[in-house]
């Protein structure tokens, strides 16, 4: 079994939480809050902490010839109830998740958190088949496992070095929901194919100049992948420039075949078949009150939209927004898609049309753009493209060491 480098997961937050210790199956038991402390079966606790059974799991060998070896993958060790995924976005959902690892609970902000602490490559299992499926094609998963396993190194980089501005976990390395990267637990990861991708990929990065790449990705470009700069701090990387998401022809990400999209859409993100160009319709009314909500700022009623910048993908990175009683300027990308949308707008890539009292959003792609195009990279793959041809393509002049 080869060694691998740990992290920690925050998972959920509250004031009580439900869970049961695998493979026992004792549960649910609870920990709740009380005084400041973590109260659990009449005791309080600062911190409370159950360890993995040190029992071999299931492994598969790798292929012969890869050098790699024979690697041996953790079982399920504990189940969180009720965790809820797709946090303030529209597929938003609570579930009930097995996990690898060893299980911690901290107090945090007044409330329990609980923590995976977990080796890097069997976090990655979940993470690729959360964010994909773990029946996608083999080059698609092991893409993804890449840029995944890259970008948690830079998290982890970054948090001990201080830089990690807009990811402001201080007591764990990253969370488990779309706003780092889906981490929806061990049993998302069924069959042979997604441990393979970890295998023949075992301990791969991106890097450019010898230096980890922050591998961003989203879930469809819309034809252009965005410069990082448009939605985060303004620094901007060689290897995170846009970049048209074709060669030569049709857009990648410009999909409808069920084949290729059952490979990235997961069951509830199947329900969102309009990715690639979507259009919104408010009302002068419904977008006032709209904006009023999401922003705090009572502008009257909306007079008019309009974009300030926009990156090189065409996405929104200031908006200003004008009513009869003020103005104001919102952004960057996700200010924009918050500000304008219950949840999250699927992109700000999109052309303001007046139609009467109405506006109407005229859009394209879902999800801030940056990086990997994941349907994009899905199609790729359905074409016959390799997983270094695909990163390759996204992330231009890194290496994968």
């Amino acid at each position: 079994m080869k060694a691998q480098q740990t992290l920690e997961v925050g998972i959920m937050s509250s004031e009580e939480i439900s869970f049961g210790l695998l493979p026992s199956g004792d549960g649910p038991r609870r920990v709740s809050m009380r005084d400041g402390k973590i109260l659990f079966e009449g005791k309080l606790y600062d911190e409370l902490n159950f360890e993995a059974p040190a029992a071999p799991a299931s492994g598969t060998a790798a292929p012969e010839g890869t050098g790699i070896g024979t690697s041996v993958f953790a079982a399920a060790s504990f189940i969180l109830y009720g965790v809820t995924i797709g946090i303030d976005f529209h597929w938003e959902q609570r579930r009930d998740l097995q996990y690898a690892g060893d299980l911690k609970f901290i107090v945090e902000d007044g409330r329990i958190t609980a923590v995976n602490i977990i080796g890097i490559e069997d976090y990655l299992l979940s993470v690729i088949s959360s964010e994909m499926k773990s029946s996608s094609s083999l080059e698609l998963l092991k893409a993804h496992a890449v840029i995944s396993r890259s970008w948690v190194l830079a998290r982890i980089r970054d948090r001990r070095e201080g830089t990690a501005a807009d990811l402001p976990h201080t007591r764990f390395d990253v969370c488990a929901d779309d706003h780092c990267q889906r981490y929806q637990g061990i049993a998302m990861a069924s069959g042979d194919r997604v441990r393979k991708a970890i295998e023949e990929t075992w301990g791969q990065t991106l890097t450019y100049g010898g230096r980890l790449c922050d591998a961003r990705y989203s879930k469809c470009c819309g034809g252009v992948t965005e410069r990082f700069s448009a939605c985060w701090e303004d620094v901007d990387f060689p290897y995170l420039q846009s970049v048209a998401d074709n060669d030569g022809g049709k857009d990648f990400c410009d999909c409808e075949e069920d084949a290729v999209l059952s490979q990235v859409l997961n069951d509830y993100d199947l329900r969102t078949r309009d990715f690639y160009h979507w259009k919104v319709r408010y009302t002068a009314g419904e977008l006032s009150e709209l904006v009023r909500r999401r922003t705090g700022e009572d502008l009257g009623t909306v007079t008019d939209l309009t974009p300030l910048e926009r990156g090189d993908s065409g996405r929104i990175v200031r908006l200003k927004i004008s009513g009869t009683k003020g103005e104001l300027t919102v952004g960057k990308e996700l200010a924009v898609r918050r500000a304008l949308s219950e949840s999250h707008l699927k992109s700000s890539a999109f052309e303001v049309v007046r139609d009467g009292d109405s506006f109407v959003l005229d859009g394209r792609g879902w999800g801030h753009g940056v990086g990997l195009c994941q349907i994009g990279a899905a199609v790729m793959a359905s074409k016959g493209y390799g997983y270094r041809e695909i990163l390759k393509h996204y992330y231009r002049g890194a290496e994968i060491g």
